[in-house]
């Protein structure tokens, strides 16, 4: 295997696992809920909102929750690209720049790490507009 492969091994396996934790943050993956239950995604409210009697109060509070957060993430899913086609423009430069490599996956962790905290918060936002039976009962259906 040439130096060139070897190097970009471990750069691609970086993406591939970022990438990876944001759609299962975003609720696409099929990993196993790592809030155990205690926090719960808006489809899963808004596909129970009969059975939760949600108010007009939480949905509302609800969707403007959701919004927030999805303009949010947009913002800063932008950011994420742009690095990650920096450092993959970088790594066709002879020979590769590993610092500047590195500064762009250091860009592209910091964007993941704010939507990930973006989505944390809305999610505990959720969870505060539910009452202490309606989280129950999104437990029980889980």
């Amino acid at each position: 295997m040439s130096n060139g492969i070897k190097r970009l091994l471990p750069l691609v396996g970086i993406c591939l696992v970022i990438f990876a934790s944001a759609a299962s943050a975003q609720g696409q993956g099929g990993q196993a809920d790592v809030f155990k239950g205690k926090l719960f995604p808006p489809n899963i409210i808004l596909e129970h909102q009969d059975a939760l009697n949600l108010s007009k109060e939480q949905f509302t509070a609800i969707r403007a929750a959701v919004v927030e957060v999805q303009g949010n993430v947009a913002e800063h899913e932008w950011d994420l690209r742009e690095a990650y086609q920096r450092a993959m423009a970088d790594l066709d430069e002879s020979p590769v720049d590993e610092n500047k490599v590195l500064e762009n996956i250091d860009a592209v962790l910091r964007a993941e790490n704010e939507v990930k905290k973006l989505q944390v918060a809305m999610l505990i936002r959720l969870r505060n507009l539910l009452t202490d039976e309606q989280m129950a009962y999104l437990q029980s259906v889980k």
